[in-house]
């Protein structure tokens, strides 16, 4: 005796569906929404390297949607200027900052998503409140671990500095990432409070 499993399947892949589904609309929702930081207006420090939200988007990304999809949603961002579409800073695009004293800045943006989606996805999901200082540690740790070391060589590489005077310019960021990293955070534990399901269950 036989039967028709057809639509056992199709129930059974279509919440899978809904998922992807899902996971691309929020993937390119935060993509947009770097390029929206990206193009507000930028605080000059008298450098090759504005001061911008950027950074904020990048590790909201990662500490909203996770490792994988903060991932994937900082590469799209990257993907669609590098195609010409004005989304870096100040409304430029191209190929032409992946050559520029930025490059070790953009590089080092996925990266930073990864390892701030990567610790958040660790932090107690019950206690989020209390996840506020650990979420910032995340953004701040990943900040120092990729962005700052991989801007400060980009400057050095693209921008005519000795790797000294690069990490000593890059010094002047310190201030101003601490505040984006506290402003993610809150922002990032407001979310998880409305939308606690929106994370992925951490992997064992």
């Amino acid at each position: 005796m036989t039967t028709d499993a057809t639509p056992a399947l199709e129930t059974a892949a279509a919440p899978r569906r809904n998922r992807v589904a899902t996971d691309l609309a929020l993937i390119a929702a935060f993509a947009a929404l770097i390029a929206a930081c990206a193009l507000l207006p930028a605080i000059s420090i008298g450098g090759l390297v504005p001061i911008t939200l950027q950074t904020f988007a990048v590790m909201l990304s990662g500490a909203v949607l996770g490792a994988r999809r903060g991932f994937l949603a900082v590469l799209l961002y990257l993907a669609v200027g590098a195609i010409g579409l004005p989304v870096f800073s100040g409304g430029s695009a191209g190929l032409a900052p992946f050559a520029g004293p930025t490059v070790g800045y953009l590089v080092a943006f996925p990266l930073a998503a990864l390892l701030t989606g990567f610790i958040v996805e660790r932090l107690p999901r019950r206690k989020i409140a209390a996840s506020i200082p650990l979420i910032f540690v995340a953004g701040f740790a990943s900040s120092l671990i990729f962005i700052h070391p991989l801007g400060a060589l980009g400057l050095a590489w693209r921008g005519g500095m000795s790797v000294g005077d690069a990490f000593l310019f890059d010094l002047a960021f310190i201030p101003g990432d601490i505040v984006k990293n506290i402003l993610m955070a809150l922002v990032a534990t407001a979310v998880h409070r409305a939308f606690p399901a929106l994370l992925p269950t951490r992997t064992r």
